[in-house]
């Protein structure tokens, strides 16, 4: 059954079908993402048929969780590790997906009750909970660690040594984590679509906050777009096409909003060490595969691979007026120029800080023998990469400020809704 609008226009009902359609729609796109990018990362020959397993911890660490490291080795082997790193891609596909599902059933509505918008996402959210509790104590699996044909193989022989390896993820706080990223998607959704109904209390933010909001989430889409492109111009003219589509189909924001912030003047600490990784461009890794933690700004950049990174300043410079002329010609006529340069200064700010939390990466990983430790490249390593969040908050702040009163100054020939103030 459907209702009608006064319109005559139908409505769909948004019950307990909808909600599990939407789950269930997240759930195998994030997960056909997820598989998609481990098997091009070589994820299918984990040994013990490990790699369901792998995908369900992936699509755990998407939405917030962390995966544990963990070691059974026995009183002459001691093993250590952690994982914090969240992939990107799957988070996006995810959060699209989720955000169409839950806003289709409220169209062609001008206002929408907070009950029956709350009963609507608490449909969503009961169902997206057990769904996240399965996946959670799905996550988790135990590998032998082979020591090698070398010295340390033969102790490990002659010991009987026979190191058990794994990984899970700690239920209760994924469990919330997850919950807590859902409640984000469905609230980023409501701000972003100007169809979207909203109570009658939160009308009145609608004029300042939901242009913002939508031009936010194009300047991170748009972000997505131009990484997808260098990517596959870099898979298409410099070889290794496996390793490029698992950054892109596991990582690409991981890779395009840092870069983003990098564009505007940022600085992000990092150390590479090991055999792990960063899941980015290689003279990044290059950059910081040093003996110590060490800067990546567009200084550091230029210095080891010539001049041809400042074209992430070029395209920031052309980006952010962008999105604040769309911001000031979606808002009311009335708002002022200097409204708009606070507006899109706090959202870039609350963007910025979004990239700084879920783009950080840390994952270490350490194997000792008979107390001895850092047994090689082989077998221990680390990733480190975060940001300098105040100066990059403030660096957030200053763009936004500028650019948001020139896209206003900008969007004065526009033709927009309202009365212009004087």
């Amino acid at each position: 059954m459907s209702s009608r609008t006064p319109s005559g226009r139908p409505v769909a009902r948004h019950g307990w079908a909808q909600a599990l359609a939407t789950v269930l729609g997240a759930l195998i796109a994030m997960g056909t993402v997820a598989a998609l990018g481990l098997w091009a990362a070589g994820a299918t020959d984990l040994p013990g048929g490990s790699f369901p397993r792998v995908v369900a911890a992936t699509v755990v660490t998407a939405v917030g969780g962390t995966v544990e490291l963990s070691g059974d080795t026995g009183e002459l082997v001691g093993a250590e590790g952690g994982l914090t790193v969240v992939p990107l891609s799957v988070t996006l596909v995810g959060a699209l997906v989720i955000g169409r599902c839950f806003l289709r059933p409220l169209r062609h509505r001008a206002v929408a009750g907070a009950p029956e918008l709350a009963g609507w996402a608490a449909r969503i959210a009961a169902l997206w909970l057990l769904a996240v509790l399965g996946l959670a104590l799905a996550a988790r699996h135990t590998y032998e660690l082979s020591l090698g044909d070398g010295p340390l193989g033969d102790l490990g022989e002659l010991f009987g040594i026979r190191p058990v390896v794994g990984f899970s993820t700690d239920v209760p706080p994924t469990v919330l984590i997850g919950l807590l990223w859902l409640a984000g998607v469905l609230l980023v959704a409501l701000l972003v679509s100007r169809g979207a109904p909203l109570p009658t209390g939160l009308l009145r933010f609608q004029t300042s906050v939901r242009p913002a909001a939508h031009a936010m989430v194009l300047l991170l889409l748009t972000a997505v777009a131009i990484g997808l492109v260098v990517a596959l111009v870099v898979a298409a003219t410099r070889g290794h096409p496996a390793e490029t589509f698992a950054v892109i189909l596991l990582g690409l924001p991981n890779v395009a909003w840092p870069a983003l912030t990098v564009g505007f003047g940022a600085t992000w600490d990092g150390r590479v060490e090991g055999p792990f990784g960063l899941p980015m461009p290689h003279v990044l890794d290059e950059v910081l595969r040093t003996p110590g933690v060490s800067p990546l700004n567009l200084g550091t950049l230029t210095e080891h691979d010539g001049g041809k990174w400042w074209w992430l300043l070029v395209v920031t410079a052309v980006l952010l007026p962008a999105t604040a002329f769309l911001m000031a010609a979606r808002s009311p006529a009335r708002v002022r120029a200097w409204q708009h340069a606070v507006h899109m200064a706090l959202a870039l700010a609350l963007t910025v800080l979004m990239i700084c939390l879920m783009a950080r990466i840390s994952a270490r990983f350490g194997l000792s023998v008979l107390g001895i430790g850092d047994l090689g490249e082989g077998f221990s390593g680390r990733v480190l990469l975060r940001p300098r969040l105040w100066s990059t908050l403030g660096l957030a702040l200053l763009w936004g400020l500028v650019t948001g009163f020139a896209g206003a100054l900008l969007a004065r020939g526009v033709r927009r809704r309202g009365r212009a103030d004087h």
